[in-house]
């Protein structure tokens, strides 16, 4: 609480948190979180997301260091240019005698 004349504190910064499940898992986007500093995110985020050992790694990332596409321009981003089949594994074939391949 502030006093009359100062300023209120200014408010704690959002962290987006990130769970492994297990060994050889990817990290998973769990939630977010509002943490003064890195080393209490983490803490904070292990006892909020991973209370019933669901976890065995934790990250923690400011939120303002995340950056995103357009979800409006997903046909940009994410659509396969058409006469570009060279880019899928499906346009080459085998050829014979190559091992391993």
């Amino acid at each position: 609480m502030s006093t009359p004349g100062q300023s209120p504190a200014e408010p704690w910064p959002l962290w987006e948190v990130f769970v492994r499940a297990g060994r050889g898992l990817s990290h998973v986007h769990v939630g977010s979180l509002h943490a003064p500093d890195a080393e209490m995110a983490v803490r904070n985020a292990r006892d909020v997301y991973t209370r019933r050992n669901e976890g065995v790694s934790v990250w923690v990332v400011p939120a303002d260091a995340i950056t995103t596409s357009d979800p409006d321009a997903k046909g940009a981003w994410f659509e396969s240019p058409a006469g570009k089949n060279y880019r899928h594994a499906s346009y080459y074939t085998a050829s014979e005698g190559v091992k391993h391949l």
